[in-house]
């Protein structure tokens, strides 16, 4: 495994064992989790002992201080093993990360730092798109707060979450985003999430019963994608499920040669005289590797360069975050392109024993299949045409 870059300087860092612990552990029992669905509450609970939860922390506060492509590489090698755990852990540092975006230092330094002592793990229960909730004002002033009912749906790890990032529609169509415990009154988690893919996401739905939400739990200032520097939130987002799918195409190439040199045989109509000399199974393999190397350069790039508009913080401009938007939209769909094919080509390499229920090996293709549609790649293809043809950046959206 590569050496992480700490925030100051080059040399190894201390999270390295507890992330080669994690990925041995989730290698251990994914196949079966995988099977069973529902909350990964043992591998939650390592991440918790783990410290992991507090990669993204700045270490004034008690966290690592890790920037964002180290604990993006964390990301990714969590999902070459179980990308179900890597999505619950990356959106856990993602809530966090917007709480510092849409938010006032008084609201999250202090939920940092009990982040780290409490060892919280966070859930989402933002759903942009989804309509279902509503906020009414307390009182006459909504310098009172807010009370939120409806339904949430997509609301990845909600379950066994400790914190919740919640939003609801207020009277006048505005988007408001609240940080409330999941313990607190009228919240109900309901564990009816049952895709065929990513299977421990708990991405199901939370009800909201008249659930109260205070002024100062509300991200209002300076608020959601309210600057260059708050619109880095949807970019983040991208750039994780980049990630992901590179992870997942990673980790199912891996049990393919695997597969392939230890228990695949050659055709009978093939002159070679085992499968890895076969001529045609190497060529799918330079097929794979290269598709690959490529989405990996380009998601690196854009992790680099994420980082760099990151530390710029309310000086970033609008140019420079539609250049990382423009090199993220290219690692999303690269990735996406290339983890699909390797995913799905695999078993062309590997022949009809990999097929057996019990290896599970088309798990690799049900997660990244379900993940990959969480927003058309096609626009993302749109947006870089019109870059390409026109100069024209992307508007800045919660999916952009």
């Amino acid at each position: 495994m590569k050496h992480f870059a700490s925030e100051t300087d080059n040399r190894p860092v201390p999270w390295q064992e507890a992330v080669e612990t994690i990925v041995e552990a989730l290698a251990e029992t994914a196949v079966t989790r995988d099977k069973t669905g529902g909350t990964a509450k043992y591998e939650r609970d390592l991440l918790r002992s783990s410290g992991l939860l507090t990669l993204s922390v700045p270490s004034t506060l008690g966290g690592w201080g890790a920037d964002w492509q180290p604990l993006l590489d964390v990301v990714r090698r969590f999902a070459q093993v179980d990308s179900s755990v890597a999505h619950v852990f990356a959106f856990h540092h993602l809530l966090l990360a917007t709480t510092r975006l849409f938010g006032l230092p008084e609201q999250w330094q202090p939920w940092l730092e009990q982040t780290v002592k409490q060892n919280w793990f966070w859930g989402n229960a933002l759903n942009p798109l989804d309509k279902g909730t509503a906020a009414l004002p307390l009182g006459d002033s909504q310098a009172d707060g807010y009370r939120f009912s409806g339904r949430k749906s997509f609301c990845s790890g909600a379950s066994d979450s400790d914190m919740l990032l919640a939003s609801a529609f207020d009277p006048q169509e505005r988007l408001l985003i609240g940080v409330i415990p999941t313990s607190r009154i009228g919240i109900a988690v309901l564990n009816d999430w049952d895709n065929m893919g990513q299977r421990q996401t708990d991405s199901g739905s939370v009800m909201f019963d008249n659930v109260t939400v205070a002024a100062h739990e509300l991200l209002v200032d300076p608020g959601p994608l309210s600057s260059p520097f708050a619109c880095l939130r949807p970019l983040l987002a991208q750039l994780i499920l980049a990630n992901i799918y590179l992870g997942i195409g990673e980790g199912a190439l891996r049990e393919a040669r695997q597969f392939t040199l230890g228990s695949s045989r050659a055709w009978m109509a093939s002159p070679a005289a085992s499968a890895n000399e076969d001529l045609y199974v190497l060529a799918h393999y330079g097929d794979f590797w290269l598709a690959l190397e490529g989405a990996r350069a380009l998601t690196d790039k854009a992790a680099v360069a994420f980082d760099h508009a990151w530390r710029r913080g309310i000086a970033l401009t609008e140019r420079e975050r539609g250049s990382v938007a423009i090199g993220i939209a290219a690692a999303k769909v690269a990735t996406t392109r290339a983890g699909l094919d390797v995913v799905n080509r695999m078993f062309e390499v590997t022949g009809a024993r990999a097929t057996t229920a019990a290896l599970r090996l088309d798990r690799y293709w049900r997660n990244l299949r379900v993940h990959s549609l969480h927003d058309p790649v096609d626009y993302k293809v749109k947006e870089l045409g019109d870059w390409a043809l026109n100069e024209r950046m992307p508007t800045p959206t919660f999916y952009s």
